[in-house]
């Protein structure tokens, strides 16, 4: 990226901001037959492999605020899929579990990563380095080391 640096052409925001949304419509067809949007297939993946969190950890594992994670966690409850109890330690502490039917979700979603990455046309290496080089970034970004 050279020359004026006011050119969408030279900004490095750009491409990953308009991939993103490209790749969050891509998921639209899959998790469509889960019944989830992307944001809440996210929370799922993060409860399939712990089972329950607070809502703060579910916050900073997805870089997600409260304000964003609420009304989420809300529909994934109406639609059966998690519990929110407040802690009987703390009761600002809310914990989101999986129910019965939020586990047995997990097979059903087990087409979508075969799914997307059919999508894709990086080669495995690619992919992995892209992996990194987001998160190297997101950390910095994040004010994390």
């Amino acid at each position: 990226m050279c020359g004026d640096p006011l050119l969408l052409k030279n900004q490095l925001c750009f491409p990953i901001y308009a991939c993103a949304r490209e790749i969050i419509k891509a998921y639209h067809e899959p998790l469509s037959k889960l019944d989830l949007t992307y944001t809440q297939y996210l929370v799922m993946m993060v409860l399939w492999e712990e089972r329950e969190k607070s809502v703060r950890e579910l916050g900073e594992c997805l870089y997600l605020d409260s304000g964003t994670l609420t009304p989420l966690l809300k529909k994934l409850e109406a639609k059966g899929y998690i519990v929110r109890e407040r802690c009987t330690e703390d009761e600002r502490c809310v914990i989101v579990s999986l129910t019965t039917e939020g586990d047995a979700l997990r097979e059903k979603a087990r087409a979508v990563p075969r799914c997307m990455a059919a999508k894709s046309p990086l080669t495995q290496e690619e992919a992995e380095t892209l992996y990194k080089t987001l998160y190297k970034l997101l950390h910095v970004l994040h004010g994390e080391s």
